[in-house]
């Protein structure tokens, strides 16, 4: 509650119970806290922060012996403590010391932060642990934001991380505000990968807050410890960060354009920040963990820590440095052998994972993989630890294992078939053509015979019932989505919550499992079409497979971007439900459109069954910490706004999707009768089965959805336990541990411990500062041997995924939810690679150009649906091309030139 306002002219001098930072006298923890007394000494050492002055813990314990808190908080819970402390007012005199310390301070914005006896100490920092206000301004704030601090010592995370600990005493830091231009942390010693002499600096556009959260990008940066010269360095493309939206209101906004694709800080300035760590380590004799921020071109050093963790021979980060995907150790000859690919593995399993995603994978592979390949008609599915590895983060098929199993199946039994698929040119030429897989040939004779008949009448079974298994498939998923939105997760029980966990997963299984002939076989007429066309039309048929496609219209993915567009002339047709999503904060468009007459008849109407049919897509599938758009829909609004803006119709979306083009009828005239008719008959399969992946797919991913609820609801339990920080800390979880906590088998303590927490995110960290890894390798990888600059100079090669030749503005998209109202129709997308999730936008894309992909990867597959000249694989497009640089992209050729910067 609000204190009353103070007036100034009577205040009392402050006591010693209120002290100015930096002042005479020792820094004693015992009467600052750890953060107090570390921000002291660095002020008496001379080096830059912000004044301060603290509140001390004689002060504290004043106030609950004042307000008679002392006897009551003893045998208390701690959430009572905390409400008790919130209720209470504070003295009037020991608010009129804080207010005589912010008055000789300048009465500026400041900070508030708490400043536990034992926080930042060697032992444990109890960083994030209590609370800190930011951008307070004003007499009555200032004193309600000490009372916050000093009930956060009685949080449930702090009480948790404290594991039955005494509470002991708080003092709080009062700081002037630094509305900072460019934030960040320093360590002046790797903290993952032990490389020594390197101060390594991450540094994000805004305040700090943002890059701690993990919820912005931010630069990595190297400085060599002794030359102070930048030995390392990746800038990220930076959409979001962390600022003042009002006076006291702190948020994320958008970065400038201006600032996204260039780095944070320049040499010059990472040389001064590094020889600004280096004299808080000399001062203190230890490696430490430094919180910095610039504005207006000074740096200025906001706390400092010991750092507590350090990587040890055989942990967690040592192994994120292996150089084989292996999860168990295999013969040297296999080790050395085996090719590994994560090219068009489902879509689902793109990019970098957390760990709770990986973990995540990991069960997948274990409970789920082998009956996929059951499904297929593979008699023999092999050891579910061979088909799938891990690398730096990011999951890899075992081509040579599976090549081997599919053995068994005579579209297949000529393993290059199925090898050739899944090769980047990484190991293109000779390295493939030399190729011995080391598992061998699958069996021949009599083990060979009851393998093929096997698949022989397995597939006929599929063939028969494809159709109607679909149609099954299609009414569960609606059937699911349905019974989840009826469902309070939150008034289960734990056994409850296990239960539904158990079913879903059994869920998951299933349609995991229904969905893989589909996609196979779509990737099977994809490979015989791709044959077809080389071996009888020759050089006219190169790359004519893109091209010859019939009427794909109807695809899931495609449909998708025309229901959008629904959606938006709906909205476009009532301007006061068009007003509120174009005007209001994305994060606050659902709750004012249901709150409204009007927006709740087109919530309704438009966009509940537009969320019924795609609302559990979602970016990166697998990775079960991301949002669906049914979670939030952000995206969507942003979508919304765009295709009403521009006026784009149903027509046009149709148009670019659907029909033969480039002259490809004219060249199938010219093969002889029965050829025309073995290809035509081949598109009409592929195109079948094309449908029927995606109409399935939403099967799959809606089960994934449904994973993930429980999970959440679980994180969201955590979090009002203190045992994590915030949901952002879900994502380090690991997937096995949730269900042993869900089945009895552990308890809070035992299932999620602070230390495997921290060690994730600190290997999670360091995976996301190494480069992407290659698509293809075969053997073992070292990457940080790897490690290449872009290449000079402004034109680049991948692959032609989508025929056709453009010339556009560029657009850099890193993040969709934030981004989508910005791109213009006809604009170039340069990403890093894409799934179904980014569909809409190619319905008004000029061109599509990634990092990462393969023929058969979304980015491909939806440009040519939607006729948009694409080229995948680049590797460095989104660190060479800028947003508003005139860019040519040949989908032909595989190339794209900057053409105007």
């Amino acid at each position: 509650m609000a204190t009353r306002p103070q007036d100034t002219a009577t205040l009392a001098a402050p006591t010693g119970d209120v002290v100015d930072l930096g002042g005479p006298g020792r820094a004693d923890p015992a009467v600052l806290g750890g953060k107090a007394a570390r921000l002291a000494d660095m002020i008496a050492a001379g080096l830059p922060v912000p004044p301060a002055f603290c509140l001390t813990t004689a002060l504290f314990t004043r106030y609950l012996a004042d307000t008679g808190l002392a006897g009551k908080i003893e045998g208390t819970e701690g959430g009572t403590v905390r409400e008790l402390i919130l209720a209470t007012r504070i003295p009037a005199p020991i608010a009129d010391e804080v207010l005589a310390a912010y008055e000789k301070l300048g009465r500026p914005r400041v900070a508030v932060r708490s400043s536990a006896l034992k926080e930042d100490s060697a032992a444990r920092s109890f960083a994030g642990q209590h609370d800190t206000v930011l951008d307070v301004a004003g007499d009555a704030a200032l004193l309600d934001a000490v009372r916050q601090c000093w009930a956060s010592l009685w949080s449930a995370r702090a009480t948790a991380y404290r594991d039955g600990a005494t509470a002991g005493a708080m003092a709080v830091v009062v700081q002037e505000m630094i509305h900072c231009d460019v934030s960040g942390v320093l360590f002046t010693v790797d903290p993952v990968s032990a490389r020594p002499h390197r101060v390594v600096v991450e540094a994000c556009q805004g305040l700090g807050e943002g890059l701690v959260s993990g919820r912005v990008s931010s630069d990595l940066f190297v400085v060599d410890d002794g030359s102070l010269e930048v030995v390392e360095e990746r800038v990220r493309y930076k959409v979001a960060k962390w600022a003042p939206l009002a006076p006291g209101k702190i948020g994320m906004t958008k970065v400038d354009a201006a600032d996204r694709n260039v780095p944070c800080l320049d040499h010059a300035q990472l040389a001064e920040l590094a020889r600004l760590g280096l004299r808080v380590r000399e001062h203190y004799g230890s490696e430490q963990d430094v919180e910095w921020g610039l504005r207006d071109g000074v740096f200025h050093l906001f706390q400092t820590r010991p750092i507590t963790t350090r990587p040890a021979p055989g942990d967690a980060a040592s192994r994120a440095g292996t150089l084989s995907p292996y999860v168990t150790e295999q013969p040297e000859a296999v080790q050395r052998g085996t090719l590994w690919s994560r090219m068009d593995i489902g879509e689902i399993f793109v990019g970098l994972m957390t760990p709770l995603g990986l973990s995540f994978a990991r069960y997948y592979q274990k409970n789920v993989h082998l009956d996929c390949a059951a499904a297929l008609g593979v008699r023999d599915t092999g050891e579910a630890d061979l088909h799938m590895g891990y690398y730096q983060g990011h999951v890899y098929l075992n081509i040579s294992y599976s090549a081997y199993l599919l053995g068994q199946a005579l579209p297949t039994r000529n393993q290059r078939h199925f090898t050739k698929r899944f090769v980047g040119e990484e190991v293109e030429g000779g390295a493939l053509a030399d190729y011995e897989n080391p598992f061998g040939t699958f069996p021949g004779g009599t083990e060979g015979l009851r393998s093929t008949a096997h698949w022989l009448r397995f597939t006929a079974a599929e063939a028969v019932r494809m159709k109607s298994r679909s149609g099954e498939m299609v009414a569960s998923r609606l059937y699911e989505f349905d019974r989840a939105r009826r469902l309070d997760l939150s008034r289960m029980s734990r056994r409850e919550l296990h239960a539904e966990l158990t079913r879903d997963l059994g869920y998951f299984h299933d349609m995991h499992i229904g969905y893989m002939p589909y996609y196979i076989n779509a990737f099977g007429f994809y490979g015989i079409l791709t044959e077809l066309c080389r071996m009888w039309l020759g050089e006219e048929g190169e790359n004519l497979q893109n091209r010859i496609k019939t009427d794909m219209s109807s695809l899931r993915t495609v449909e998708s971007a025309k229901e959008i567009w629904a959606v938006a002339q709906a909205a476009k047709d009532r301007p006061r439900v068009l007003r509120i999503i174009n005007e209001q904060p994305l994060g606050s468009v659902e709750e004012t459109l249901r709150a409204d007459d009007e927006g709740a008849v087109f919530w309704e109407r438009h966009m509940e069954p537009f969320l019924r049919a795609n609302g559990t897509r979602g970016h990166q599938e697998m990775e079960i910490t991301h949002p669906r758009w049914i979670d939030d829909p952000s995206y969507i609004f942003q979508m919304i706004r765009r295709y009403a803006s521009d006026g784009f119709s149903a027509d046009d979306i149709l148009r670019r999707s659907s029909g033969y083009r480039d002259g490809s009828r004219e060249i199938l005239k010219k093969l002889s009768l029965p050829q025309r008719k073995v290809i035509e008959t081949v598109i009409s399969l592929y195109a079948l089965c094309s449908e029927l992946r995606e109409t399935t797919r939403m099967s799959m991913i809606t089960s994934i959805w449904l994973v993930r609820n429980v999970v959440y609801e679980v994180g969201r339990r955590l979090v009002d336990k203190g045992v994590l920080h915030s949901l952002d800390e879900v994502a380090h979880l690991d997937f096995e541990d949730v269900r042993a906590y869900l089945a009895g088998e552990a308890g809070e303590p035992e299932a999620f411990s602070r230390e495997r927490i921290d060690e994730a995110r600190r290997v999670h960290e360091y995976r996301k500062r190494l480069p992407e890894p290659p698509l293809t390798f075969i053997g073992e990888h070292d990457i940080t041997q790897a490690v290449r600059p872009a290449p000079d100079g402004a034109r680049l090669s991948g692959l032609g995924a989508s025929p056709g030749r453009v010339v556009g503005r560029a657009r850099i998209v890193e993040d969709l939810a934030w981004q989508a109202d910005e791109f213009e129709a006809g604009e170039i997308l340069v990403t890093r690679y894409t799934d179904a999730s980014w569909t809409p936008l190619f319905a008004i894309a000029g061109g599509v150009v990634t990092d990462v992909g393969s023929m058969l990867s979304h980015s491909s597959i939806v440009s040519r649906e939607f006729h948009v000249p694409s080229v995948v694989n680049t590797k460095y497009a989104t660190q060479r091309i800028n947003t508003g640089d005139m860019v040519m992209v040949d989908g032909d050729t595989g190339t794209v030139e900057v053409v105007e910067g």
